[in-house]
Formats: C-alpha cells, structure tokens, sequence
C-alpha cells in the first residue's frame, strides 16, 4: 500500500460524526444540517431538462478535453465575469468532474517529486488541498487566516526561503470557510511572486458567484493577470464548479482554465487518468454558463438567509456576514459555551442541529489553530428552515447552563 495514505487526516466529516455519536437529540425537533457546504435550492428546470433531452449521447465515449461547444462557453462566461480580452477555449480550458477530482488530481501532476516539493495551503482549508500535497509526495505548510489578518494568509510574513521551495500555492478566494475576497493588488503580488520563484498558482474559485453585491463581484486570479496584460496566465490556473453556483452538486461539472502549458500537462495526466465528462453533463453544463438569471435569483436567497439570522442572532451571537460564499465563520467565545466543539455538540443535543468545529477545518500551526472557537454554518436549506434554525441558536445559547 502506498504508505503515504497513513498521513490524511480523517476527514472533517468523520470527526463530527465521532463526536455526535452516542448523543440522542430531542426527537420532536427536525434535524437541520448547517455543516455540510451542500446547495438545498432547487436545480434549474432548463439543465434538467438539456440532461434528460440528451441522454442518448451515452451511447459514445466522451473525450477527456470536452466537446468544443463546452470549452467555448466556459471560455465567453469567463470573459464576460472577469473582463478577460481573451482566452482560447481549444490550450486554456479543460472541463473537469468537479473541482475536488480535479484540486486533488492537480498537484498530482504538477508536482515535482524528486526536488524537495513544497505546498502552500490557507489555513483553515479545504482538506482536498492536505491530501492532494501528500499524496504528492509534498510537504505542506500551512499560512494561517486569523481575524488579525483579515481572515486571509499573511503572504509579506513568509520568508523568501519558503518561497524559492514552494511548486504550488493553493489559494482559496472566497475563502472556504472564512469567506474573505482576495483583491486584485493581492492577486497579482502573488503574480509577481510566481514569477520570481517559479511556482504555479491554484486558485479555488468556487465560491466566486455567491456575493453580497451584485455591483461588486469578487475578482479572480485571470482578471488578475489581465489586468497586468497578461493574457498567456503564465502560472496561474483556476478552477471554477456548477455546485454552488447554479445548485448542481450532484452534476459533478466544473472546469480548470489558465496557462496553456500546465493545462498541456494536466490534461495529459487525465487522459490516463480516464476521467472524461459524460456528453449529456457537458451539454446540460452549457445551459448553465449561458444564463445568468437563476444565478442572481441565487444570491437573492443566501441574502435574505444572511439577514435572517442576523436579525435573530446579530445581538446574542456576533456574526460577520463574509465578503462572498454562504457560510458564517461564527465566533462561539461571546455565547461563553465552552469551545468550538462543546458548542457544536451541546447544539446537536439541545436543538437537533450540526454545525461544524472549526478546529476540524484547519491544523494546529506556529502554536495556534485558527478554527478553534468557531463553528461553521452553511446557509443552504430553504430560507424558512434558516429562520427556524437561528430561532433554535437563540434558544439554545439563552438557556444553555453556561450562558443563565
């Protein structure tokens, strides 16, 4: 066996299901899920419909490189988001099932093994990033996103001996968890970083259609490059999914885009990899990039979720609303229930709802860890089941032992 799968971490998941077990919520009370970061509004009738009209392509193997006519959709979408010039959907686009599969397959294949690999992470992350450096047969180092630094990783503070290591930097914008934007100056120091030391960026973008304001969309590592007038994205990749941003998680659709020569490589890994898109989930995954309208009504919904609970809790639990995505990164010290994980185990118990310790989304480094005292809470079920869901945070805080 491949000894380097005794390094991952059970998965943050495993951890919280460990430490509900044994607890019998009050039955009488439905479950509400915050925990998990899965999309509950209702799937655009018009991609069901495109899926189901073109079942009849299964009966060919799709190509791992994607029909053109996906390749070209993503190619404009990205163009008219990020006010790109250009970008050539046949050298800088490669559909992928799924930005996880594809984070993860990443460094498996541009990762250099025999020269001392190193990999930046954010810290709190996505816990693929973890597995994908290992099993890489890299090293990871972790940068830690705390409130003093804007919940974002103190890039000035790494030192030039880490930078000249590093191959790939994941960078996560909108975070997952936090919700912190990347600007552009950020964006494209990072650039220039690259450049200096040679490594490749991975940037994370799934979150990037889910924001506050509809006249301030978070920026993105290709409209970074642009904005240099960089149009090769030399070193710079991103990815982007359907899940969250048009409420596809079981479509497995999404898609990686920028250099041409590491999409060359990457693209190359996955042939043999044998991880091709089927026909009818690229044609319906067209549909999708081409309208924008289910995806305003969207945000309208994780808006009206947002103020919802800082209606209800804003003066007992202080919430940040974050810059982009849909979860609240919520301080659990104020409510004085103990830590991150009392907090999530006593809400279970008390009120039939999980939400996620913070803990478990990040690792101890230079002799903190940035999730402990929080909880993440995933604003993804219906707006009325939020409500009651804040409701029952409100009761629960006001009369658990700790708080009278």
């Amino acid at each position: 066996m491949n000894t380097d799968l005794d390094k991952l971490h059970p998965y943050p998941f495993e951890k919280l299901n460990a430490l509900k077990s044994g607890i019998v919520p009050p039955t009488h009370l439905q479950h509400i899920a915050l925990s998990i970061g899965e999309p509950k509004h209702p799937t655009p009738a018009f991609v069901k419909q495109v899926l189901m009209e073109s079942l009849e392509k299964l009966s060919a193997y799709p190509l791992t490189k994607g029909i053109p006519e996906l390749r070209e959709t993503i190619a404009s979408w990205l163009c008219r988001r990020f006010q790109l010039a250009q970008l050539d959907p046949e050298t800088q686009v490669l559909p992928v099932n799924g930005t996880r599969e594809a984070l993860f397959a990443f460094a498996q294949a541009v990762v250099e093994r025999d020269k001392k690999p190193l990999v930046l992470s954010p810290n709190p992350f996505y816990q693929i990033y973890e597995g994908a450096a290992l099993l890489a047969g890299a090293e990871l180092q972790f940068l830690n996103c705390t409130e003093a630094t804007g919940f974002a990783p103190d890039f000035a503070a790494v030192s030039e001996d880490t930078w000249q290591r590093c191959q790939l930097l994941y960078l996560c914008s909108p975070g997952n968890p936090t919700g912190a934007v990347a600007d552009l100056p950020t964006l494209q120091a990072l650039i220039a970083l690259a450049d200096r030391y040679d490594f490749i960026i991975a940037s994370d973008e799934c979150y990037s259609e889910i924001y506050p304001d509809e006249a301030n969309p978070p920026p993105g590592l290709l409209q970074a490059c642009a904005a240099m007038g960089r149009s090769d994205y030399r070193r710079c990749v991103v990815f982007h999914s359907l899940s969250k941003r048009s409420n596809l998680p079981g479509l497995r659709s999404g898609f990686v885009a920028g250099d041409a020569q590491v999409l060359k490589a990457f693209l190359r890994y996955r042939t043999y990899h044998g991880c091709a898109m089927p026909v009818p989930t690229q044609l319906a995954s067209v549909a999708a990039w081409n309208d924008e309208q289910h995806v305003r009504e969207n945000r309208a919904l994780y808006r009206q979720k947002f103020q919802v609970f800082q209606e209800i809790l804003g003066d007992i639990l202080p919430l940040s609303t974050p810059d982009a995505g849909f979860y609240f990164w919520a301080d659990t010290r104020p409510a004085q229930l103990g830590s991150d994980e009392d907090f999530a185990r006593e809400l279970f118990a008390r009120q039939h709802i999980t939400v996620l310790p913070g803990r478990y989304l990040a690792r101890d480094c230079d002799g903190i860890n940035p999730g402990e005292n929080r909880v993440r809470m995933a604003l993804v079920a219906p707006t009325e089941e939020c409500r009651e869901a804040a409701l029952r945070i409100r009761q629960f805080i006001k009369t658990a032992p700790a708080a009278r």
